[in-house]
């Protein structure tokens, strides 16, 4: 185990893919950072053969009696979106950090919720946003934080998927009050949020959204023209319709291009920097990243694992993991309500703060006022 570093007691909740897939793999990447003793699943089963399949020696199938026999130092949430609010507070209120699978919850009133449970030096609750945590990333925020490349001023962030109906045979996809949303919450969620790292807060959110070929409750695909304090306009597309995938990514800025072609997860080869026109050679050479890390709940989970080191707040919590919700809210809003909806409006007592479809406003294809 890396100097100076502690050794953490971890549970798995939900032993679905995400949690064989991406989460067992992370955790024995951290050098014995990490090490898990427990995983919890409704279904006793498939939580035995999880186990068996990782070596965990412990099963529950209540969280509670886990969290009470256990006392993890983190628990990693990976059950669907409706169990996320329950079992983070359950997990924070006995005294373990936090670390859930997106989206991080159904509301904008259940993350605040959330976020009250919390207390100052952790436990904290993180949520999985792998995405802003590659090199090439990390290199270009510190650019725009710089000014290295001039103002940005025009944005693409484009999710184009493809989920066919037998995705959505899966009970709690496809509706409002299980998944939260449709590709807007699900599946773009990742891109926007990189987004927002890099260009900071948005102001304002004008939006479409239909249901136009899949047979569920939420959008099957959304689009928003979104506008930045800093000024910057960008495009943004959420869609499962889209047979050639790809997740894409532009900042036009005054002096140069920058792009990201990707679908689960880049490195540096994903990225482009393309300089203006007249911009010197030697210092447009200097842009690239001097490292090449690749987005993963790896490098991700080791920030997580320095910040229970300190004792302090993690990166995509609190705050910074809020504005990517809000922007979600926001679209929503602005989707159903026809009107352009500002961040500010996005407080308790707005409908859309509590619900996501503003208290079942949304009839799939056509905002209900309309379909009534």
């Amino acid at each position: 185990m890396p100097d100076g570093k502690k050794q953490y007691r971890v549970a798995i909740v939900g032993t679905g893919a995400i949690a064989g897939g991406r989460h067992l793999p992370a955790i024995q990447a951290q050098d014995g950072r990490a090490a898990v003793v427990a995983v919890v699943d409704v279904d006793g089963d498939r939580a035995a053969a999880f186990a068996a399949e990782w070596g965990v020696e412990h099963t529950y199938t209540d969280l509670d009696t886990m969290l009470a026999t256990e006392r993890p130092d983190l628990a990693i949430i990976c059950t669907p979106p409706a169990a996320h609010h329950d079992g983070v507070r359950a997990c924070l209120q006995a005294g373990a950090w936090v670390w859930c699978e997106k989206p991080p919850v159904l509301s904008l009133a259940e993350y605040d919720a959330l976020s009250a449970e919390e207390r100052e030096g952790g436990p904290y609750v993180g949520y999985v946003f792998q995405h802003r945590f590659g090199s090439a990333a990390r290199t270009l925020r510190e650019q725009i934080a710089t000014g290295a490349l001039g103002r940005p001023l025009v944005g693409i962030c484009h999710t184009l998927w493809y989920r066919d109906d037998a995705y959505y045979e899966v009970p709690w996809r496809g509706r409002w009050e299980t998944e939260g949303g449709g590709p807007t919450m699900g599946h773009g969620i990742h891109q926007m949020d990189l987004m927002l790292s890099l260009l900071g807060d948005w102001r304002e959110v004008r939006a479409m959204m239909g249901t136009l070929d899949r047979r569920i409750a939420t959008e099957d695909v959304s689009l928003a023209a979104v506008s930045f304090e800093s000024g910057a306009l960008v495009s943004v597309v959420n869609s499962v319709l889209s047979p050639r995938e790809v997740s894409y990514l532009r900042f036009d800025f005054s002096e140069a291009t920058v792009e990201v072609s990707h679908l689960y997860g880049y490195d540096n080869s994903n990225w482009t920097w393309t300089p203006l026109r007249g911009v010197a050679e030697e210092r447009s050479a200097g842009w690239l990243p001097a490292t090449d890390i690749r987005s993963s709940h790896n490098v991700q989970l080791a920030e997580f694992l320095d910040a229970m080191d300190r004792g302090g707040r993690p990166p995509a919590s609190g705050p910074d993991g809020r504005r990517s919700m809000e922007l979600i809210t926001g679209l929503y809003q602005s989707a159903i309500t026809g009107r352009p909806v500002t961040r500010d409006e996005l407080e308790p007592g707005n409908p859309f703060h509590a619900h996501l479809d503003g208290g079942g406003r949304y009839t799939a294809g056509v905002p209900a006022e309309v379909a009534r």
